[in-house]
């Protein structure tokens, strides 16, 4: 009966650490995607509106065009299909943190979506334009991408932001349960 309840013990103490890696993780992903947002949010696109329209449209069709690569898929993937794991092994589990965890994917995929339903259209959508030096009306092509690309980019920021915010409260409150657990412990 004491080996049971040690296997038990340990069984349970090795879940808590796949959960706890699974947390920081999803955490670190998710903050990857804020930070990503955010810097076009307070950067990028600030220091693009300084320039001319040819330069704008030209550097954001060979950003949108250079994005997708090795190092943005496993953060913009990654982060959604993490969180995703981490709440349902968080519901599933009883975790105290699950109501935060499954409030930060939810959070996420939001982000996601408006980065899928609004963003890459703009993205497509001026690519289809051309090429800068056949584009005839350079100011009404930037017009009708730049104003709502920043609405939609600003959207993504505040909701992965949340995500991430949601996610370091469960890190904490998960970090505390554990050494509740641990201090209780050692108390019998």
């Amino acid at each position: 009966m004491i080996l049971s309840a040690e296997i038990t013990s340990e069984r349970q103490h090795s879940v808590g650490g796949m959960f706890a890696m699974l947390l920081v993780a999803s955490t670190v992903a998710v903050g990857l995607m804020a930070g990503f947002f955010y810097a076009y949010a307070c950067s990028v696109m600030v220091g693009l509106d300084r320039v001319d329209d040819r330069t704008f449209i030209v550097t954001m069709q060979w950003i949108n065009a250079t994005v997708r690569n090795a190092a943005f898929a496993p953060a913009f993937f990654g982060a959604l299909i993490l969180t995703i794991a981490a709440g349902v092994v968080a519901v599933v589990s009883g975790r105290s943190a699950r109501g935060w965890i499954v409030a930060a994917a939810v959070l996420y995929a939001g982000a996601f979506l408006v980065t899928l339903a609004l963003n890459v259209p703009l993205n497509e959508q001026l690519a289809a334009a051309g090429p800068a030096d056949q584009i005839t009306d350079l100011a009404a092509v930037r017009a009708a991408f730049e104003g709502p690309w920043i609405r939609w980019n600003l959207l993504r920021t505040g909701l992965t932001i949340g995500s991430l915010t949601a996610l370091s409260i469960a890190l904490l409150i998960h970090g505390l349960a554990r050494n509740q657990k641990r201090d209780g412990a050692a108390q019998f």
